[in-house]
C-alpha cells in the first residue's frame, strides 16, 4: 500500500542477509522508488523523508549502508521523467554515483522496475515477491 509511518513499515524476510551479501560483493546500494502517495495527498514528502531516514538508520544497525535514495513524488497521471517505468531516477543515480549499468543489478517488486532498469541500460534484473531470500539465492548462485 502506501506505507509512510514507521510503525507500519516491515522489512521483508531475508532482506538484511541479501543486502549484506551485495555489499560484500562490492555493490553500492541505491534505492529508487515511486512514491505516488505524496502526489495523491495520502502523506507528505516530509513523512516519506522521515521514514527514509529511519530506514537508513535501521539498515546501518544491520551493517548495511544505503548510498542514496531517489524517489518520484508525482501522481501516476503526471508526465514526469522520473516515475518508473521511465528511467529518469536510474539515469540520475548512474551519473551521480558513476555506476556502470552493465555491472549493475535492479531488484524490484514490480514489472515497471524491470522496465526502468532496461531503459537505463541495466540488463541484469530480479523481480521478487514478498521474500528477499530469492535475491540472496540467485546472487549466491551467480557470484559464488
Amino acid at each position: 500500500g502506501y506505507v509512510h509511518k514507521i510503525e507500519d513499515f516491515e522489512f521483508i524476510p531475508g532482506l538484511f542477509e541479501a543486502l549484506r551479501h551485495f555489499q560484500r560483493l562490492g555493490y553500492k546500494l541505491i534505492i529508487v522508488t515511486n512514491q505516488s502517495g505524496i502526489g495523491r495527498g495520502y502523506y507528505s514528502e516530509e513523512d516519506f523523508l522521515r521514514l527514509s531516514k529511519w530506514m537508513r538508520e535501521r539498515l546501518l544497525q544491520e551493517g548495511i549502508e544505503i548510498a542514496d535514495i531517489y524517489y518520484c513524488p508525482h501522481h501516476p497521471d503526471s508526465d514526469c521523467l522520473c516515475r518508473k517505468p521511465k528511467p529518469g531516477m536510474l539515469k540520475e543515480a548512474i551519473k551521480k554515483h558513476r555506476v556502470d549499468p552493465s555491472q549493475s543489478w535492479m531488484i524490484g517488486d514490480k514489472p515497471s522496475d524491470i522496465e526502468a532498469a532496461r531503459s537505463a541500460g541495466i540488463e541484469r534484473t530480479i523481480l521478487i515477491g514478498e521474500d528477499a531470500r530469492t535475491i540472496f539465492d540467485t546472487i549466491k548462485i551467480i557470484k559464488g
